[in-house]
């Protein structure tokens, strides 16, 4: 169907605490995941033995909680703060 968004592409809002970690919205949920890939990276937030488990600092605590989380955990914590 011509013209019409996938879910990825549809831009969505942010809640305050994921806007502290990437910025402000609205963006697609695909520029979402990929600016928290580069908040992790940058912050070298990754777990040095297992790269698949991320350990959350301050800012992100408050979007995935306090404790390590999987990759794969991570994109359901972070879309309950998407509207």
């Amino acid at each position: 169907m011509a013209g019409k968004t996938n879910a990825l592409q549809k831009p969505v809002q942010l809640s305050s605490e994921l806007e502290a970690v990437i910025g402000k919205g609205p963006m697609t949920r695909a520029q979402v995941t990929s600016k928290i890939w580069e908040y992790i990276k940058g912050n070298s937030l990754q777990d040095s033995k297992d790269k698949r488990q991320i350990n959350p600092d301050g800012k992100l605590s408050a979007v995935i909680g306090k404790d390590q989380i999987s990759m794969f955990k991570m994109t359901a914590a972070v879309s309950k703060h998407l509207t």
